[in-house]
C-alpha cells in the first residue's frame, strides 16, 4: 500500500430521532430470528463478516490511517486481530460449550429431602445491544471489534454508536459489515450503526436495548453506566474505563537483567504512542539498584502523534497538571513534551510519595508518559499496590527465588490480569484471556471484553422445568442433534 494524503474532514450526520426509532424497531424485529439461528449457523455469518473485512483491507486500512494517524503495519495487524476473533467465535459458537447446557433428570429419591424435577439450563441472548466504539483500536474496539463480534455471536442485534476519532473508517466499515451479513442472510436489523452522542444516550435508555458496552474515558463510561443503572428496567454495562497497570520490580530481578527491564518498560509505556489501555503507567523500582539511571540514559523514541486533537489535548492537559506536582521531578524527557506530536515523559517520585498522595500520583496519562518509583525495601510493595484502585493488569518482574506471595495477592485482588516477567501491552485474543478488573478499570468486575469469555456478557441463563421434549431448545432434548457438550445429573457426556 502507498502512502496516504492527509484526510479531508468527514462527518457522520447525527442519527435523527426518527432514524433511531426505526433502528430500534428493526433490532427488536430481528432479536428474535437471530436468536433462533443454529450455532453454526450465526458462525457462517461471523465468518461472511471476516471475509469481506479481509476483501476490503486495500479501502479499510487507507481510511484509518488518515483519520487516525496510526501507520499502516499497526494498522494491518489490528484488522487481522479483528477478522481473527470473529472467527475464533464462530469456533465457539460450533463447539456449543458456550451454552453451558445442564440437564438434571427427574430424580424422587433426590436426597436433598424432595423429589428434584426435570431441570434443564442453557444460556440463552439477551436481545439488542448498544456498543460504543472506542478511539485507539479502530478495527479491534471499533466497529467490528470485539464487542459486536460477542455480542452477534450470542444472538443478540448491535446498534453500533461509532466514534468521532475516525467517522469515514466507521462508515465504511459498517457497510462491509451490513453488506457481508444480509448476503449471508442475517435477519434485516441484525447491524446499524448509529452517530451522535445524543443518539447513543437515547438508545442506551431505550427499553428495547438490553445490554450496552463501552471502551473509553472514565467520565464518559461512568455517565453512561448509570443510564443503564437508572432505567425504569436497569440493565448490564460492560464499560471498560481506566488503568494505570502498575509494574513492580524486585531486588533480585534488577540485578539479574536491569538493563533488560529498562529497555522493556521503555518499549511498552511508549508504544503506540502510550495510547493503549495497558500501558504500564507506574513502575516501581529498588532504590540504588541503578535502574533509575538507566533510564535517566534509556533513547526514549521519537515523537509520534496522537490519534485525534481532543486526546492530544487531554494528553497535555494531564501531563502539565503531573509536572506541576511537587512530589514528581522529571526524570528523562524528549524534546517538545507538550507539542504535537509530544515526545516521551518519564517522572520521577518516592515510595513515601506515593503513598502520601496516591490518587494525584497515579492520575492515567493517556499518551506516552510514565512514573518511576523508588522504594527502599521489599516489603513495601505491598502495601504500595493496595494504594490503587482496580486495573486491567499489574505486572511483576521477579525471580523464581523472590518472596512476593503477599505482592500476588493484592495484586490479584486489584487487577484481571497479573504479568509475570513480560510487559502487558501485548493482550491476545484467547480462550484464557481476561481483560477487565474492579472499578474503575471496568464497570462490571466479572467481565471481559477480549478473548471467547466477552460472549458471556450477552447472555443469560433460562432453566425448563417438566417440559415435553417437543417444546425444548434442542440444545436440551435428549437427543442432542447439535451434539452440544453437556453437563447431564452431575457428569460430562462422552
Amino acid at each position: 500500500m502507498t502512502s496516504i494524503a492527509p484526510a479531508s474532514a468527514v462527518v457522520l450526520p447525527a442519527t435523527t430521532d426518527a432514524e433511531l426509532e426505526q433502528l430500534l424497531t428493526a433490532a427488536r424485529t430481528a432479536a428474535a430470528p437471530l436468536a433462533a439461528l443454529r450455532p453454526g449457523e450465526r458462525a457462517a455469518l461471523l465468518d461472511a463478516v471476516a471475509d469481506a473485512m479481509d476483501a476490503a483491507a486495500d479501502r479499510l486500512v487507507p481510511e484509518a490511517q488518515r483519520e487516525t494517524n496510526l501507520p499502516e503495519a499497526r494498522l494491518c495487524g489490528e484488522l487481522k486481530r479483528t477478522t481473527f476473533q470473529l472467527r475464533l467465535f464462530g469456533q465457539l459458537l460450533r463447539d456449543g460449550g458456550y451454552l453451558d447446557v445442564r440437564i438434571d433428570h427427574a430424580d424422587p429419591e433426590w436426597p436433598m429431602g424432595a423429589p428434584r424435577p426435570d431441570l434443564r439450563r442453557m444460556r440463552v441472548p439477551l436481545g439488542p445491544v448498544v456498543v460504543f466504539a472506542a478511539s485507539n483500536f479502530p478495527f479491534a474496539f471499533s466497529v467490528a471489534g470485539g464487542d459486536t463480534a460477542s455480542a452477534l455471536a450470542a444472538g443478540n442485534p448491535v446498534l453500533l454508536k461509532a466514534h468521532s476519532g475516525h467517522p469515514g473508517l466507521s462508515r465504511l466499515t459498517a457497510e462491509v459489515v451490513g453488506s457481508a451479513l444480509r448476503k449471508a442472510g442475517a435477519p434485516d436489523g441484525t447491524f446499524a450503526l448509529i452517530a451522535g452522542t445524543a443518539a447513543g444516550a437515547a438508545a442506551l435508555r431505550d427499553p428495547r436495548i438490553k445490554a450496552g458496552a463501552f471502551t473509553g474515558s472514565i467520565p464518559g463510561g461512568r455517565a453512561l453506566f448509570d443510564i443503564a443503572s437508572s432505567r425504569s428496567e436497569p440493565i448490564p454495562f460492560y464499560g471498560e474505563l481506566g488503568s494505570n497497570n502498575p509494574a513492580f520490580v524486585t531486588e533480585a530481578a534488577a540485578k539479574e537483567r536491569g538493563t533488560e527491564i529498562a529497555q522493556g518498560f521503555v518499549s511498552s509505556f511508549t508504544m503506540g504512542a502510550g495510547q493503549f489501555c495497558t500501558k504500564p503507567g507506574t513502575l516501581f523500582v529498588p532504590s540504588g539498584s541503578g535502574l533509575v539511571e538507566a533510564l535517566r540514559d534509556a533513547v526514549l523514541p521519537p515523537a509520534a502523534p496522537l490519534l485525534n486533537d481532543r486526546i492530544q489535548s487531554g494528553y497535555t492537559d494531564v501531563l502539565q497538571d503531573l509536572q506541576s506536582n511537587p512530589r514528581l521531578t522529571t526524570l528523562a524527557q524528549g524534546a517538545g513534551p507538550l507539542d504535537n506530536p509530544p515526545a516521551p515523559t518519564l517522572l520521577l517520585t518516592t515510595a513515601a510519595d506515593m503513598l502520601a498522595d496516591p490518587h494525584a500520583l497515579q492520575t492515567e496519562c493517556f499518551g506516552p508518559t510514565a512514573v518511576v518509583v523508588t522504594y527502599d525495601d521489599e516489603s513495601q510493595l505491598a502495601g504500595l499496590a493496595e494504594t490503587f484502585e482496580g486495573q486491567l493488569t499489574a505486572t511483576i518482574h521477579g525471580t523464581d527465588s523472590c518472596q512476593v506471595a503477599a505482592l500476588v495477592e493484592v495484586l490479584a485482588r486489584k487487577a484481571g490480569r497479573v504479568v509475570w516477567n513480560q510487559w502487558p501491552t501485548g493482550v491476545s485474543v484467547t480462550y484464557a484471556q481476561q481483560h477487565g478488573g474492579p472499578y474503575p478499570a471496568t464497570t462490571a468486575i466479572g467481565s471481559t471484553s477480549v478473548g471467547t469469555a466477552a460472549i458471556e456478557r450477552f447472555l443469560r441463563p433460562v432453566a425448563y422445568q417438566g417440559f415435553p421434549q417437543h417444546l425444548l431448545p434442542e440444545a436440551l432434548r435428549e437427543d442432542n442433534p447439535g451434539g452440544v457438550p453437556r453437563l447431564v445429573d452431575g457428569q460430562r457426556e462422552q
